[in-house]
């Protein structure tokens, strides 16, 4: 059947109804409002939305329906449509029901339209002009409240332009969880605020704004930044994860003001984290580098020309080089540095990765899963790993849809329970070492032992799909490789999504700029290892630079001061070796080392390709330009080949996208296509079997490092708003392991093992694992990289009482 023949069949099947004499068809269990919408008839609303569940608060979507008891006016939102039903949005009686509705919500809302951000862009403005009386017969003094009130560090709240639509506190609590904002008081004096010393300290607030239907809630980055009419707007993906959310970029007078979230159904459902949504910030900020800089004699900064910088970067890079980073970069820049660096500087170490994700071996080898694969009804969901709202948020929010609606089914297996752990069938507490024990007792135990809530694991009738991320940076990762690979051998239907941290991780790997795999055929089996030829990992590179077996260090976008599990061994590479080459956009612990700084384009900047977790291939808008002597990652790399000794045509030509992104870094023949856009289906690739180490038992506790959204990570940092939003170090112990140890709240307490020794303060908190001392990476205050030494399988701490605070 033909495309045009399914839509002409599905266009006379459904439930029968008429609208506006027209007989139609629609959806079985399908809402008035959305089976109108389909059919081009847009009836006005603000409080429905369709990613959320209709409530009928606002009432401006009456419709006069007759369903056989004769026409009545009915929220079309609240409505579902039923066979023979006659709707009609144009008659008298549903005009004067819509004039009503709006002269009621203009009695109190300030006519302050020419100052207000969402001027232009206004719902209520437009339903105004369309739908209402054209003038109020109110000529009483209108309701007034201090304004603007700051609930959060983004979000401002103007209560005299609220219209109760109760979309702002639908969101937090049904969609995010966040119940912090609320409606208060009763009456004519019902207002939408937050509890007494309880920002709006949510991941999504901003999502609050762009839902707004009125200028209500309004973002602080963007307040009084441009008109909706000055903005001019490109599609594109966020950047600061795998996830791969849809975004609009919005600029004005060449600077990005505004991101946007867009409903894609594949990806992020239109949500969006705050730092997705805010992150362009770092483009404007003072501290960025724009124009080429090298480290003089005594450690200051100096400016230098691009033909110099270009000169120097490419005689150091001809000797003894290696390279590490570059996930942010676009798939086409990924591709074109891999070609530079192997082709004509025969550099063969380098590693997009920094040896605190999940390797490009692993991943390769297990059967790829989708999002919507994942979040289809009836599926379980096995999240092995850190919380998803921490390293994918927007992400996050789909899969607690799902889990809160029991669609799907969850389980988690992790060392502090996720945010999802209320809502999850099982949330099994594990311990460094232990992982794939626990994994493997939960999947094989024989069904007396197994506990019932775990039987959704095999049930072979039920879809599996594996959320997987690297749950520790303190312990090896081959513990997580082994409970991956215990689930396939148990459950060969499943697929995995792997959760990285960092953007274009896949890109990084399709592009060939992480360390890759050879095939060894034996009579009876292929055994695939990893194999020095195609990269090395982060780190081997670090430690033969420590060791003075590496000249030259190129950092693409990377900072292993801050992110490398070991900081030691990271500040002994960079000590170490005579020339470090730093690409990126700021100064950082790692930059700070660098003898030559090449400034880069950012997000917003540079046109390009991104892939996410799931193979999907997504644009990157190029909205602005990129100030200063600021080049592309893109045009860097092609510059060096022009220098580079061994220089040849075809890296130079890789400048053109076009003729690139046709060849080598996607097999074309393995894309799946879709009205969402390309996925790229990589061949799954055997891998020899993991049996990780028991680890040795030690007295104390296991250290557990983890990542919050919020750290000081570079961009982070240099974006004004985001930057305050990074938590002060404290770790958190099981309330059993306080008592076992004598520990006192209130208190600092002593951490130590061989390597390092610190007072440090500490929460009890019962979602960490017993025997479990949880630290969060890379916040404010002590680093706990400090216990870690990266050739440790576990990393044990002693724990004692402290001094009283």
């Amino acid at each position: 059947m033909t495309a045009t023949e399914s839509s002409a069949v599905k266009a006379t099947t459904g439930v029968p109804f008429t609208l506006n004499g027209q007989e139609l068809h629609a959806e079985e269990g399908e809402l008035l409002i959305e089976a109108c919408d389909k059919n081009g008839v847009h009836i006005p609303r603000f409080c429905y939305h369709k990613r959320m569940e209709s409530v009928g608060m606002c009432r401006m979507c009456i419709v006069e329906v007759d369903t056989g008891r004769g026409p009545a006016l009915q929220p079309s939102c609240m409505l579902t449509v039923t066979p023979e039903m006659k709707v009609e949005t144009e008659s008298e009686a549903t005009k004067d029901a819509q004039d009503g509705v709006l002269e009621l919500l203009l009695a109190n809302h300030p006519l302050d339209c020419p100052v207000c951000d969402k001027g232009g862009e206004c719902p209520l403005q437009d339903n105004a002009f369309a739908y209402g009386p054209g003038e109020s017969r109110f000529v009483e003094e209108k309701r007034h409240f201090e304004k603007p009130i700051p609930i959060s560090d983004l979000v401002k709240l103007d209560r005299e332009r609220c219209i109760l639509c109760d979309r702002c506190t639908r969101f937090a609590s049904d969609v995010a969880g966040d119940s912090l904002i609320h409606f208060i008081d009763r009456g004519s004096s019902t207002q939408v605020n937050t509890f007494p010393d309880h920002p709006f300290a949510s991941y999504y607030s901003g999502n609050t704004v762009q839902i707004c239907p009125v200028g209500a809630l309004t973002a602080a980055p963007y307040r009084f930044k441009a008109r909706p009419w000055d903005l001019t707007g490109s599609p594109s993906t966020a950047t600061v994860d795998s996830s791969g959310s849809r975004v609009l970029v919005q600029s004005s007078q060449d600077k990005v003001v505004r991101i946007q979230g867009v409903d894609s159904d594949a990806v992020n459902w239109g949500w969006l984290s705050d730092k997705e949504r805010f992150i362009y910030e770092a483009n404007v900020s003072e501290d960025r580098i724009l124009q080429p800089m090298r480290r003089a004699v005594d450690g200051s900064l100096e400016p230098m020309r691009w033909n110099d910088a270009l000169k120097q970067t490419s005689e150091a890079l001809g000797k003894k080089a290696a390279a590490i980073g570059g996930a942010r970069l676009t798939l086409e820049a990924q591709h074109v540095w891999q070609k530079v660096l192997a082709d004509e500087f025969s550099v063969v170490s380098y590693d997009a990765s920094l040896g605190d994700d999940v390797s490009a071996d692993v991943v390769d080898s297990l059967p790829k899963a989708t999002y919507d694969w994942a979040f289809n009804a009836g599926s379980v969901v096995v999240v092995v790993g850190q919380d998803l709202k921490e390293i994918l948020p927007s992400i996050y929010l789909r899969l607690r849809g799902v889990v809160k609606d029991g669609s799907v089914e969850l389980v988690e297996f992790n060392y502090k329970s996720g945010s999802l752990a209320k809502l999850a069938r099982k949330s099994v507490q594990s311990r460094p070492g232990e992982l794939a024990k626990d994994v493997k007792q939960a999947f094989t135990a024989t069904p007396g032992e197994r506990s019932s809530d775990l039987n959704c694991l095999v049930d072979t009738d039920k879809p599996l799909t594996v959320i997987f991320s690297r749950p520790n940076v303190a312990e090896s990762a081959d513990y997580l490789t082994e409970a991956l690979q215990v689930i396939q051998s148990v459950r060969p239907d499943a697929h995995f999504l792997p959760a990285f941290r960092r953007g274009n991780t896949v890109g990084a790997q399709l592009a060939g700029l992480t360390p890759g795999v050879r095939e060894v055929a034996t009579e009876d089996e292929i055994i695939v290892e990893q194999v020095a030829v195609v990269g090395r990992p982060t780190a081997e590179i670090l430690q033969e630079a420590a060791n003075g077996e590496v000249e030259t260090l190129l950092l693409l976008g990377a900072d292993p001061i801050s992110d490398f599990p070991d900081k030691a061994l990271a500040e002994a590479a960079l000590d170490a070796v005579n020339t470090v080459i730093a690409v990126d956009c700021f100064e950082n612990p790692s930059v700070a080392s660098a003898n030559v700084i090449l400034p880069v384009a950012m997000y917003g900047e540079v046109n390009g390709h991104f892939v996410n977790s799931e193979g999907r291939l997504s644009p990157l808008g190029a909205r602005v330009t990129a100030p200063g002597l600021v080049r592309s990652d893109l045009e860097i790399a092609a510059s060096l080949a022009k220098t580079a000794p061994q220089s040849n045509s075809d890296a130079q030509s890789s400048l053109e996208t076009s003729h690139m992104l046709g060849s080598e870094p996607i097999a074309w023949d393995l894309l799946e296509l879709s009205s969402e856009g390309a996925r790229i289906k990589t061949p799954t690739k055997p891998i020899q079997r993991v049996k990780a180490d028991v680890p040795t038992v030690a007295d104390g506790l296991r250290l557990v490092i983890g990542n919050k959204l919020w750290d000081q990570g570079t961009i982070v940092e240099n974006s004004r708003t985001l930057a305050g939003l990074c938590e002060t170090f404290k770790v958190r112990i099981n309330p059993a392991d306080a008592d076992r140890f004598g520990l006192t709240a209130g208190a600092e307490i002593v951490v130590k093992n061989a390597k390092a020794t610190a007072s440090v303060p500490f929460i009890t908190d019962s979602s960490v694992a017993e025997g479990v001392l949880w630290a969060p990476a890379n916040v404010r205050g002590f680093d706990p990289r400090s216990f870690v030494t990266f050739s440790e399988s576990v990393c044990y701490v002693e724990v004692s009482a402290g001094e009283q605070k």
